[in-house]
């Protein structure tokens, strides 16, 4: 080819290449609104990629509610332990369909049934039952739990409940009325503390304040008749990112829609599957949660008159969350620990065991659907359930280290990770968390205007509204909202796209790729970076100015003065008091184990050694625990439950008297010296289990030989 006309065959090479992929972007949006609606058209739309078997379906309850418990079929080539605990994932309501938690193979279902256990799944469907409310939810969680119980008599241990975003505080609330139901609770993901957050990101914490409060909420309720559309809160997490709801999700597909059209598919199937909620619902969790706040203060009372207060959940908690997640970041995530608790020794003193993880960087969606993070974080939580179920009372941090040529035992861990649980205290929460009494002050101002601002709307325009709206109406908004609209304008209804879908396979059949090589790819490519830059600049710019104005607004003492917020120095929220009948189980149940510190035998004696011996070191070890396993099976068949009471007494044993405790170790060991040579080589070998002990810990282990080699 002539050397002038080379550049215009490059140009127009990336023409024809630029306009197919256009005709085949079109008709994978039109693929997407044909899913759309295939799914909308289906009974309970849900995205799990299980088999699964109704067991409960709410909606035939006492008090209706649109929620079921499913069990999920393993997939061929796993095999289910009877005797392991069951796990229960619920999903979150937030918007969205169903199935996240089981979107993929590996997946939070995944990793567990791989692990042996049985699987449930608590889903819901689109439409929410007339008069259902929070409570109503509550109670059908409740007896879910209740039926997957009775249909394990043989499990070791309660189940262990994943609640998902959203639906990790739904799960809290009934841990706390209803603990006996729950093994270990994982909550990834999970808002606890709404007002939490770090001046400078995670903007989002300030748009109730800025938009008046849930007055909004109460609007859109009514114009929607008594329901609120989730696409509406679709919008608000699409709003956080202008610039991949805008340019960069459309933009990969357009510039591999070769490829990406399948990928593409799968993840909107999930994310177009808008859900309804009553407006009761909605405006409960707004001016409880989102505004109120008040949650972890135990400020929400049932209307059977019960207080929600999370110190009374008694099972292990694990709280999964990301530096990389701009929905529920890590203060949002851990904030509850320091809003509940002032000291540590009211954290040990309450009995409860608090597990953290922060992922660097993954993002929101990443927590629930990515393979690396259920590979790695879900698969060593699942792994370890019955280890963090026997924890000692007390706040950790799971740390996952990568197994190596170097590690000791890898044997004796499971999959490609160590899972080690460290010990933390309240100052290191408080240093992620960052809470300060002007935040909280803020914070309270824009809840009493919220106050303010929803009892004038119910008194004034709500009457007005209602009288104005109907079925016809609230269709009509329906379809002319972003969150259905572009699904009516791509889908076969629009008589344009049948002529889409012919030209389509047209161009698949005459496909002309550019080369790779070609110069206007990489113009193409800058092009859409200087398009993102612009709109991450754009979004910066909106939340700094969203902040400061939220600050100043609300951090004026004027305003806080007008609306009685700044009238003493008494924090805003308080911490929820000691109630007496708690004070005087903590005192009677001390009194009991000062009068038995001598009681027990060689079993007791070597669990009190080991406690000893670990309460010196860094944290807990699977590998330890899995060493420990063996001395529990052999211990005529005690039970897992058995086995973590008894390692609580021993741990408030040695935590009330540690003199008087180690003591009586002596007075415990009224076995032969064969008996007690052979539980100390185990003491020996669980502790050696991560490799050889050093420090306080080879201290403390030459202390019980010495106590267990006396005559």
């Amino acid at each position: 080819m002539n050397a002038a006309l080379q550049p215009w065959k490059l140009v127009g090479d990336y023409v024809v290449d630029a306009t197919q992929r256009t005709i085949l972007f079109w008709d994978v949006f039109r693929q997407r609104s044909e899913q759309y609606y295939a799914q909308k058209a289906k009974a309970v739309p849900n995205v799990l990629s299980f088999d699964a078997e109704l067991v409960l379906d709410g909606r035939t309850f006492e008090r209706p509610v649109n929620y079921g418990l499913v069990r999920v079929k393993p997939p061929q080539g796993v095999t289910i332990d009877p005797k392991k605990r069951p796990f229960v994932v619920v999903d979150p309501r937030a918007g969205h369909g169903p199935g996240i938690g089981g979107f993929k193979a590996d997946s939070e279902l995944g990793v567990a049934m791989r692990a042996g256990h049985p699987c449930y799944f608590v889903g819901f469907t689109p439409e929410p039952e007339p008069g259902q409310t929070i409570e109503d939810i509550m109670r059908a969680e409740a007896a879910f739990l209740e039926k997957v119980i009775a249909l394990h008599p043989e499990a070791e241990g309660k189940p262990c409940v994943i609640g998902n975003c959203q639906a990790g505080w739904a799960v809290m609330m009934v841990a706390a009325t209803r603990p006996d139901l729950f093994g270990p609770i994982i909550v990834p993901g999970a808002p606890l503390s709404y007002w939490a957050g770090v001046e400078g990101k995670n903007a989002m914490r300030y748009s109730g304040g800025l938009l008046g409060g849930s007055w909004l909420t109460a609007l859109t309720g009514d114009l929607g008749n008594g329901k609120f559309d989730g696409g509406y809160l679709v919008e608000n997490f699409e709003n956080l990112n202008p610039a991949n709801t805008l340019w960069t999700k459309n933009y990969n597909v357009w510039s591999k829609v070769d490829t990406e059209g399948p990928r593409f598919l799968e993840f909107e199937k999930y994310w177009d599957g808008h859900v309804k909620l009553n407006a009761g619902e909605m405006q409960w969790i707004v001016d409880k949660l989102f505004i109120g706040n008040r949650l972890a203060t135990a400020e929400i009372i049932t209307s059977d008159g019960v207080r929600i207060d999370l110190r009374h959940i008694r099972s292990p908690i694990i709280c999964f969350c990301s530096r990389g997640d701009n929905i529920t970041p890590p203060q949002q995530a851990l904030g509850w620990i320091v809003d509940l608790y002032e000291k540590d020794d009211d954290l040990l003193a309450n009995g409860q065991t608090i597990v953290y993880a922060i992922h660097e960087s993954i993002g929101h969606l990443g927590i629930f659907v990515s393979g690396g993070v259920a590979k790695k974080e879900h698969q060593e939580f699942a792994s370890n359930i019955d280890l963090i179920d026997v924890l000692p009372p007390g706040l950790y941090e799971a740390v996952m280290t990568p197994k190596t040529a170097e590690t000791v035992h890898p044997e004796m861990a499971t999959g490609d990770w160590i899972a080690h649980f460290e010990k933390r205290t309240l100052a290191d929460v408080r240093a992620i968390v960052q809470p300060t009494p002007e935040n909280e002050r803020r914070f309270a101002a824009a809840r009493r205007v919220s106050e303010i601002n929803l009892s004038l709307y119910r008194s004034f325009l709500q009457p007005v509204v209602r009288a104005f709206v109907s079925d016809q109406s609230v269709e009509a908004l329906r379809k002319l909202s972003l969150a259905e609209l572009p699904f009516e304008l791509f889908s076969d209804r629009n008589p344009l796209m049948g002529q889409v879908a012919q030209l389509a396979a047209q161009v698949r059949e005459h496909r002309q790729p550019v080369s790779s090589d070609n110069p206007l790819l990489r113009w193409q490519a800058m092009v859409s970076d200087g398009i993102i830059a612009a709109l991450d600049s754009y979004r910066d710019l909106r939340d700094r100015s969203a902040e400061q104005l939220f600050l100043s607004f609300y951090g004026s003492p004027q305003v806080q003065a007008l609306l009685g917020v700044g009238a003493s120095d008494e924090p805003p929220r308080r911490r929820p008091g000691v109630e007496p009948e708690r004070t005087a189980f903590i005192q009677q149940g001390i009194a009991e184990l000062k009068a038995h510190v001598a009681e027990g035998g060689l079993r007791e004696a070597a669990i009190r050694s080991m406690v000893y011996i670990g309460m010196a070191g860094p944290g807990v070890d699977e590998r330890a625990f899995n060493a420990l396993r063996h001395m529990r099976a052999t211990e005529d068949g005690m039970t897992l439950e058995a086995f973590k009471r008894l390692v609580r007494e021993q741990f408030f044993t040695l935590l009330l008297d540690r003199d008087a405790a180690l003591a009586a170790i002596p007075k415990m060991l009224k076995s032969g010296a064969g008996d007690r040579a052979e539980a100390l080589e185990t003491i020996r070998q669980v502790m050696a289990a991560a490799g050889e002990p050093d420090g306080e810990r080879t201290e403390r282990l030459a202390r019980i030989e010495k106590l267990f080699e006396a005559d």
